[in-house]
């Protein structure tokens, strides 16, 4: 493992997860209508989806490393570009009231679903992850050990929104809050597809 790159993937892995999206907003919704136990249920449900997704994307892109480095290139600027698309709708349509289905499914099958089909996800993960691997190593140890550290961190950051929610339901709900959290998702992910389509992979 290179480690400063992997304090550079630490970094920046920290604060986009940090920075609300879909599955976020799932989980805040579901506290603020439900409380914090059937939040809580739903990021069980995340989790489980982020392990199976990202599972998916370090086998893919293991593939992808070790036989095309042109198709990198291309998944690099095609997910960068999708990443700035997701950014401006955001930014678009902060505020406006978001329907969340709460009857006929279960919190935690929800929450798997919303995860393995969550675009930001696979968008991101695909472009962002190959930047921090270090071409002079074996490429899957590295991807396996990224992948569980984002896991881990994703189930800690929605655990954190899953008890706010629960526990300030009214606030968090309010629209000018709903209208932040749009926004700041919004400049993330088009800063995070700026940052994708100008980076370099060394080697």
């Amino acid at each position: 493992m290179n480690w400063n790159l992997f304090a550079a993937f630490l970094v920046i892995t920290t604060v986009l997860i940090v920075v609300p999206g879909p599955i976020v907003t799932l989980i805040i919704a579901t506290g603020a209508r439900q409380g914090l136990r059937a939040a809580l249920v739903t990021v069980a449900g995340t989790s489980l989806g982020n392990v199976v997704l990202l599972a998916a994307i370090a086998l893919g892109l293991g593939w992808v490393l070790r036989n095309a480095e042109q198709l990198f290139v291309v998944v690099r600027f095609v997910g960068a570009a999708y990443l700035i698309w997701l950014g401006i709708q955001a930014w678009r349509h902060a505020g406006a009231a978001e329907s969340v289905e709460t009857s006929g499914r279960v919190n935690f099958t929800r929450g798997v679903v919303v995860a393995l089909s969550n675009p930001k996800t696979i968008a991101f993960f695909t472009a962002f992850l190959p930047q921090f691997v270090d071409p002079t190593l074996p490429a899957a140890p590295q991807l396996v050990v990224m992948c569980t550290v984002t896991t881990l961190f994703a189930a800690l950051s929605d655990s954190a929104w899953a008890v706010a929610s629960g526990m300030g339901r009214a606030w968090l709900m309010r629209p000018a809050q709903a209208r932040l959290l749009a926004r700041m998702s919004g400049a993330v992910l088009i800063g995070g597809g700026v940052w994708l389509s100008l980076a370099r992979r060394t080697g």
